[in-house]
């Protein structure tokens, strides 16, 4: 019988005081997205099911397609409930993203539907997505399950930002993850991330998931983005969502076709 889970990338990039690199996706659910982002090099992605159209089967055909890769799986659930958290995790989830945490009780919350006893309260279900249809050893199987599983809050608010200390210091919580625009509006300066007051909130992010030894996560647009939020002390990257960057990128292309087409005639 098997006892182990899908080997974390994720967490084994971070335990050797790396960056990890990932991406997220919020349009596109083709079969080949995982050989695709495999070959891309990313080392994890967030599927994301807050701001998409994406339904269950989706996520879980998604999560099976990555299970072929090395790739390390994450779900954006659309809110704090424990039938996204637990389903998303039993489909092969190896760890959950919770969008606007606002306190340690929600924060609690996310621990309890993610994690198994003693830990949580997550409900036992072997031999389905999460165990690769397998028999395991239960025992090692959930403890394994338990110390693997990455739980991501978002701090989106300030509500979050005045409860940070409570957020990051809940027992299971492992990265704080700045959804930057949504704070933006939030603190009454919508879209404008070069303002000084949002500075100042990422910075406090960074400072309280260091003071606590979690990760601080940010997903950036563009590399001028990637490179200031790294500055700041950002260790977790997830590179743009895959719409925007098609849209970046085929923008580029067409442009730089149309200024052939001009030079032509």
């Amino acid at each position: 019988m098997r006892s182990s889970v899908k080997p974390n990338r994720f967490r084994q990039i971070l335990a050797h005081g790396k960056v990890p690199v990932g991406h997220m996706l919020i349009e596109f659910a083709s079969p080949g997205m995982a050989r695709i982002l495999d070959c891309a090099g990313v080392d994890f992605v967030v599927v994301d099911m807050e701001h998409s159209g994406f339904g269950f089967r989706e996520v879980a055909t998604l999560l099976a397609l990555f299970k072929s890769t090395s790739i390390t799986t994450f779900v954006r659930v659309p809110q704090i409930e424990y039938h996204f958290i637990a389903r998303c995790l039993d489909a092969g989830a190896q760890g959950i993203m919770a969008p606007n945490v606002r306190n340690g009780a929600e924060a609690r919350a996310i621990i309890n539907a993610a994690k198994y006893a003693p830990l949580g309260e997550r409900g036992v279900a072997l031999g389905t997505a999460n165990t690769d249809y397998r028999s395991v050893n239960a025992v090692e199987f959930l403890t394994e399950a338990n110390r693997e599983t990455v739980i991501i809050c978002q701090i989106e608010s300030q509500e979050g930002l005045d409860h940070l200390e409570e957020i990051a210091t809940t027992p299971g919580v492992d990265i704080l993850w700045v959804g930057h625009f949504d704070l933006s509006h939030s603190l009454g300066i919508a879209g404008q991330l070069d303002h000084p007051r949002l500075l100042e909130a990422l910075q406090q992010v960074v400072a309280v998931a260091r003071r606590h030894k979690l990760a601080a996560a940010i997903q950036p647009r563009t590399l001028a983005q990637a490179r200031r939020w790294l500055e700041l002390g950002f260790n977790v990257i997830s590179f743009g969502a895959d719409v925007a960057i098609y849209i970046d990128a085929l923008a580029d292309g067409v442009a730089r076709v149309r200024e052939l087409v001009e030079q032509r005639d």
